[in-house]
């Protein structure tokens, strides 16, 4: 039987890291967020603690990159089926949707609000940025077309994650009035009617 640092010598950086993340969800699915510990995450990756502390501080700064390691996957899992307005707003829409179904993702908003605050309230974390970043360029490739307003398309992209980060948050208290089709619709059309010159 291989030892676990044997184990973790044997794997490729980016493959153990996957590991560690996965195991961490599978914790956060588990035991919920603030029952989560760096020695089960060790423990269900096949690895030492050291070794999961060699890439984070703690179990915050390894959940923090879970979250962001899964919004960048829905991202990638749903490129852009065109340009323009419209088509931007599918992908916001898609995206929005698919992260509201996101287990790992819903579980910290609802078992880790404190941890959810800090990127609602307090600052900018890594996934929101590079949400912005990518919406700011088809932002500007929508402008040239005429299908988006005038407007400093950074402004706009963070204006479109306030808008989608509450209807993903907030989602769940108004089901009974926005099924999961009624909350699509309409944030489509808010999203439309403030991009559209």
């Amino acid at each position: 039987m291989l030892s676990i640092s044997n184990d973790t010598a044997a794997a490729k950086p980016e493959d153990l890291g996957d590991r560690i993340l996965d195991a961490a969800a599978s914790c956060v699915l588990a035991y919920g967020v603030d029952r989560v510990t760096l020695a089960e995450i060790a423990r269900r990756a096949g690895v030492s603690r050291p070794t999961i502390y060699r890439r984070w501080p703690d179990t915050r700064a390894l959940l923090a990159a879970l979250l962001t390691a899964r919004i960048i996957r829905v991202l990638r899992d749903l490129p852009s089926r065109g340009t323009g307005r419209e088509a931007l707003v599918e992908r916001i829409v898609a995206v929005a949707e698919r992260l509201r179904h996101d287990d790992v993702v819903m579980s910290v908003f609802h078992s880790a609000p404190e941890l959810a605050m800090v990127y609602i309230a307090e600052r900018l974390g890594t996934s929101q940025q590079i949400l912005i970043e990518a919406v700011a360029a088809e932002l500007k490739t929508a402008q040239r077309d005429g299908s988006v307003r005038a407007g400093d398309p950074h402004q706009l992209a963070a204006m479109c994650l306030l808008i989608t980060q509450s209807t993903i948050q907030s989602a769940q208290i108004v089901a009974p009035i926005l099924d999961a089709d009624a909350l699509a619709a309409e944030l489509t059309r808010a999203l439309n009617g403030y991009l559209r010159p």
